[in-house]
């Protein structure tokens, strides 16, 4: 059994501080350590957990991931349309439930036969933790240098591994609406790339703007490309998630997240998330068609949803109502001298611009990019 402690402060010491996850009986007391010790974030679900880590670390922290192995099927979408295009970096730890040959709930039998092939399928190295702490000495080495190769790696975990920790009592935060401004008058209804236009012009140098998969993304692009922009491609719903672990550990710059009624619908949890963590630096703008416009046009169903009464019941800050372009204009220019972690709803037209282009720079430049732009080579590096 290891002494949790002790291998905590050796991933401390290869640099991993910054964790999120779910939670499992398995890994409760590493999750103990997690949380008394180092910076972790409680995601709605897995899926999530991965893209927080992926934005912490693209904001500069070296990330880990804590779940349970029915949840890494959660994970799979990040993991295969975000991190690995991305060349996002992850240390994975997911436990073994449904252990072949040892007693367990029938819902974890399948996962547990297939957890590690899983993660082969994903092309993620792996290994065994051991329960030796010089052998997972070495193994966190061999983890570290996959990490330094910017590709994830992963340990399976069996039961009983972590020896015991107690997690220390921690006073809840609470976070209550502030400002809730309502729809008071008839919709505009701009077409997207208009308001895309609007949203660029305050793009700055403290600024970055994280755009949700699809045609948003690729209208921002053929707006303008830019080092302090991060076109998603698939990982959908994730936008916010990513965006949450970027505003936390570069609290100096503005994030604003460009998200969709259709990519927010699929994972909604993140708005608990982002509200209990709060970052003051987040801007979270939802533009709203009724439609999954990237896949044809189909109907969402987010005209029976109240997104703004649920993210203000979620925590955010400000949750505002905006009609027209005007009122997007007057909003933003507000939140950049108040900050405070907003939200904000705009119903847009349906469909997008006619002969629409896709990105010409590859995911994984995209992100050396940002990167560098963080770092204050503003100039995007050699990505320009």
């Amino acid at each position: 059994m290891l002494d949790t402690k002790k291998f905590g402060e050796l991933l401390k010491k290869s640099g991993f501080s910054f964790y999120s996850g779910v939670p499992c009986s398995f890994l409760k007391n590493f999750i103990n350590y997690a949380i008394n010790e180092c910076e972790y974030i409680a995601a709605a679900n897995e899926g999530d957990a991965v893209a927080i880590a992926s934005g912490a670390f693209i904001g500069g922290k070296k990330s880990v991931v804590l779940m349970q192995n029915s949840g890494l099927s959660n994970a799979v979408s990040p993991l295969v349309s975000l991190n690995y295009p991305f060349r996002l970096p992850v240390l994975g730890f997911v436990s073994l439930r449904g252990e072949p040959g040892k007693p367990d709930e029938p819902q974890h039998e399948l996962m547990g036969r297939i957890t590690t092939e899983l993660l082969e399928l994903m092309q993620i190295k792996w290994q065994y933790l051991s329960s030796d702490i010089q052998e997972a000495k070495h193994q966190v080495e061999q983890a570290n240098r996959w990490i330094e190769k910017n590709q994830p790696f992963f340990f399976v975990v069996k039961k009983g591994t972590f020896g015991e920790e107690i997690l220390r009592k921690k006073s809840l935060s609470s976070h209550s609406n502030q400002v809730i401004l309502m729809k008071k008058e008839e919709d505009q209804l701009p077409v997207r790339f208009q308001v895309l236009e609007v949203i660029n012009r305050f793009k700055d140098n403290q600024t970055v703007q994280l755009v949700t998969t699809g045609k948003t993304g690729r209208e921002l692009y053929e707006i303008e490309d830019a080092p302090n922009n991060f076109y998603m491609v698939g990982s959908m719903g994730c936008v916010s998630s990513l965006g949450l672990g970027l505003a936390l550990t570069q609290t100096n710059k503005d994030i604003i997240v460009i998200d969709g009624d259709g990519s927010l619908l699929m994972r909604m949890g993140s708005l608990a998330t982002n509200g209990y963590y709060h970052p003051h630096n987040m801007l979270h703008l939802l533009l709203d068609n009724h439609t999954y416009d990237s896949t044809g046009g189909q109907n969402t169903v987010s005209h029976n949803v109240n997104f703004i009464k649920i993210a203000a019941a979620a925590g955010y800050e400000k949750c505002i109502y905006i009609h027209n372009v005007q009122e997007l204009v007057s909003t933003i220019k507000e939140w950049k001298k108040s900050r405070g972690l907003t939200f904000v709803y705009m119903k847009i037209a349906k469909g997008s611009k006619k002969n629409l282009g896709r990105p010409k720079i590859k995911p994984h430049e995209v992100k050396e990019r940002l990167q560098h732009f963080l770092r204050g080579n503003t100039d995007g590096g050699v990505y320009k």
